[in-house]
């Protein structure tokens, strides 16, 4: 083992995290790991491997994207002293940073856990960091603050064994209002705040999520009570645990399932599955989130601004009055969430000096949000940030691109997302200078069909691609159009219109705009505006770009080179590691599934009986699916797992059974998660795992002797 070193600020169950990250990477040197198994174990550690090789993307999990300025300062030290000189903040609220040693990482994280961060469950397939409305808190359209209850829901699903290894990742998010400003309708599970006779609750939305097929989600329920919400969000991710696709990880979303069984049967499977849920109410500590109050400081330096010009923009486009009167809400443009430590030091130097609370946000547009500051305190913070570069405005504009990473570090990356970003932005500084004032067109760009840069969420949208030319290949961009929001906040997903080289991108963006101009009616929205032209024509659109498809006898050079590099580009695509991968390997199969017993053992000796129960269930799904697999039945799900573990091997005789597998299985969602039924379905679970030893020894004979 490493020499990890330990404060006493670092939890005893995040040591135990790190210790056995550090163990396993050390195993894994030595060869005794294999790789993929170890691929998927590090990425719910939030270690990711990036497109440079020999060096990791480590995810830095922030619920609901809320840090201290200490807390900030500490990852910035922490950047500094493991990755690069600046930190990336992502559309999920996170934060990321690059090029760190694999050895190095668990010291990362101890490092990070002093200050209360954590990496756990930051990738892989679990449920991944929740996400809310920056402006939670102070937003004037909020009925109230949904931050409690993202934090409640992380700290719930934090390390609980339901959804640690499910067949894919799990997205969440909490909406401050119906303008959705939390996306919550592109997320496996969403909640906007309701008030029905004077009792809070939710508005729960299911099965959106963007990639190859994004689709938006659908209303599960117009109200769901406070209480509720957590027990309905444990059965949710139950479900989909059981159900989900496990073979295919193209199809193994909550929207797919949706699909495959239909809303009304999905809301049949919450609600039957509800019994197992130790927790039927659940009520929310709202101080555990520990958010910060206003600074107590009220006096502040008489200044000018260091320009005017500048200041009056920035106040324009850059601040907003709280729902607190007196009170102004500080947001900060941050050119593709690339954020300098040394400039993230002196930010949080500014809110420890009292010019804002102590509560910052992390913004899904990849920015900065400051809370409470007062009146008197915007000339002297406005001149404060400005000696950082922190006072861009149009935060949140048509100017304020967003983008994912693309092939700057990602394996996935098929074009530069950040080359054709900086490119646009440009464009509009020189050319569409009011944009900076435009909330209704949102830009985003990805660098390839998985949508980080949420480009079909989009009204303008552009994912990376590529368009061969004789022997040469060359970096291109789908464009899409309509997507995000109309004027009543209702979202769509964009539509494909046209994919052209990367190098007339800017020029088609020019048309569109030009053509918006000229053509929109005074006040319309983008989306309005995009609905009734395809209504007239479904062809208007990509009429007016196929001019920027068609190629030149002789291209030009540049052609062949993406935006921000200088060398001809080189198509190369790594392995994704978006969502983890999954192992069928018999043996190592056998040996996870008594893992997964040990850890029933564990939880039923301290008393923990719903945990025990789900831990020893794992080890009745994986080590059922141990011998599927050395039979060659392809796994899909859990529970056609346990289906055909019947089929297979119970019907057959092979294995001994009085009743069927499904019904001694599932019968864990049928119970109350008693003592008593703990221990029954404990016990049923070691005389399984032993039966299941012996089973597969024969199967060892039996296949050698058939080949």
């Amino acid at each position: 083992m490493s020499d990890l070193k330990f404060t006493k600020n670092v939890p005893d169950v995040a040591k135990a995290d790190i210790i056995e990250l550090d163990d396993r990477i050390q195993s894994f040197y030595r060869g005794e790991q294999d790789e993929e198994k170890f691929r998927s174990f590090r990425l719910s550690r939030g270690v990711y491997g990036q497109r440079q090789e020999g060096v990791q993307m480590i995810r830095i999990k922030l619920p609901f994207g809320r840090f201290s300025a200490d807390q900030l300062i500490r990852i910035a030290d922490v950047a500094d002293k493991y990755a690069t000189e600046k930190m990336h903040i992502t559309t999920r609220q996170d934060i990321q940073v690059h090029y760190v040693k694999m050895a190095e990482s668990p010291a990362l994280w101890a490092d990070l856990e002093e200050a209360g961060i954590t990496l756990k469950e930051a990738c892989g397939n679990t449920v991944r960091n929740v996400t809310a409305s920056p402006a939670a808190g102070i937003d004037p359209d909020e009925l109230f603050d949904v931050s409690p209850y993202a934090y409640a829901f992380y700290d719930y699903f934090l390390r609980n064994p339901i959804c640690q290894e499910m067949g894919r990742k799990f997205k969440v998010a909490f909406s401050s209002s119906d303008k959705d400003t939390g996306y919550t309708f592109m997320h496996d599970l969403g909640f906007i705040p309701r008030i029905v006779d004077g009792k809070k609750g939710f508005k729960v939305v299911i099965g959106g999520g963007l990639g190859s097929q994004p689709v938006i989600a659908e209303v599960a329920h117009e109200f769901l009570p406070i209480e509720d919400f957590i027990p309905y969000s444990e059965a949710v991710i139950r479900v989909f645990d059981r159900y989900g696709e496990r073979a295919s990880r193209g199809k193994a979303r909550m929207k797919f399932l949706i699909k495959k069984i239909g809303l009304e049967e999905m809301v049949k499977l919450i609600e039957e599955e509800k019994t197992a849920v130790i927790n039927k109410k659940y009520d929310i500590d709202e101080s555990a989130a520990q958010l910060a109050s206003p600074a107590s400081r009220t006096d502040f330096p008489v200044e000018e601004p260091i320009d005017l010009g500048l200041y009056e923009k920035w106040k324009a486009s850059n601040v907003f009055a709280q729902k607190q009167e007196g009170f102004f809400g500080i947001t900060i443009k941050v050119q593709l969430g690339n954020v300098y430590n040394v400039d993230a030091r002196a930010l949080a130097k500014i809110v420890k000096d009292g010019y804002a609370a102590d509560d910052i946000r992390a913004t899904q547009n990849q920015g900065f949000l400051l809370k409470y500051v007062r009146e008197d305190a915007l000339i002297p913070l406005f001149n404060r940030l400005h000696a950082i570069g922190m006072v861009k405005p149009g935060f949140d504009t048509t100017a304020d691109i967003t983008a994912c990473p693309g092939t700057d570090t990602c394996n996935l990356g098929i074009a530069s997302s950040y080359g054709i970003a900086q490119k646009l932005e440009s464009v509009m500084d020189e050319e569409y200078e009011d944009l900076i004032y435009n909330h209704d067109i949102k830009i985003k760009i990805s660098g390839c069909m998985n949508a980080c840069g949420q480009h079909s969420a989009a009204n303008i949208g552009f994912q990376g691609m590529t368009i061969k030319k004789g022997p040469y290949v060359m970096p291109a961009l789908q464009i899409l159009l309509g997507g995000g929001f109309d004027k009543n906040f209702q979202a769509s997903v964009a539509q494909k219109i046209v994919k052209v080289p990367s190098k007339v991108a800017p020029n088609a963006f020019r048309a569109i705009m030009d053509n918006f101009k000229n053509n929109a009616v005074e006040g319309e929205y983008f989306n309005n505006f995009y609905q009734r032209k395809i209504e007239e024509d479904k062809m208007y659109f990509f009429s007016i770009l196929k001019p920027f498809t068609v190629l030149p006898e002789e291209l030009p050079e540049d052609f062949f080179i993406d935006w921000g590099d200088e060398d001809k580009y080189v198509k190369a695509i790594g392995v994704g590691e978006c969502a983890g991968v999954v192992l069928d390997v018999v043996g190592t199969l056998i040996m996870e599934a008594e893992e997964k017993f040990a850890l029933a053992t564990k939880t039923i000796e301290n008393g923990n009986w719903q945990d025990a129960i789900y831990h020893a269930y794992n080890s009745f799904v994986v080590s059922a699916k141990a011998l599927l697999t050395g039979e060659g039945v392809k796994c899909n799900t859990q529970i056609a797992i346990l289906r055909d573990f019947d089929t297979t091997f119970v019907e057959t005789g092979l294995y001994k059974l009085e009743d069927s597998f499904e019904d001694t299985v599932t019968k864990l969602k049928k119970v109350e998660p008693s003592e008593e039924f703990a221990q029954e379905f404990y016990a049923n679970a070691k005389a399984h795992i032993e039966q299941i030893k012996k089973v597969r020894e024969e199967q060892i004979k039996r296949l050698s002797v058939e080949a």
